[in-house]
């Protein structure tokens, strides 16, 4: 007597965040609570849910609250709290205001968009 039976097998890829670093909380652009920190991102190949094969790796900025991410970039970061805009016409870090055109919905400051 043959039997046959089906065995699934599910495979996939997610991502794992890890915070690192200086985990001092900043603000965030999107939601503009004080949950900002810098982590890891770590996608990963997985079978039956076990990772098993890490595919990339990134540095980000990520709020824990609205999941807001944005890579790493050289001389930017999230603003402290109690840091805003001053009435002075600069931005806390001392360069000008961004033109008020890039002030749109999903306008997020200091993002370079590297895949234009």
């Amino acid at each position: 007597m043959d039997f046959f039976f089906c065995l699934p097998i599910l495979f996939g890829c997610s991502t794992k965040v890890k915070p690192e670093g200086d985990q001092t909380p900043r603000l965030c652009p999107r939601c503009n609570n004080a949950s900002v920190c810098r982590a890891k991102s770590r996608m990963w190949f997985e079978i039956c849910f076990v990772p098993l094969i890490p595919m990339s790796n990134k540095h980000v900025w990520i709020c824990t609250i609205c999941q807001w991410e944005v890579p790493l970039q050289q001389n930017w970061e999230p603003v402290l709290p109690g840091q805003g805009f001053n009435r002075g016409g600069q931005a806390p870090w001392g360069g000008p205001l961004p033109p008020p055109q890039s002030y749109q919905p999903g306008y997020q400051p200091g993002y370079v968009n590297q895949h234009q």
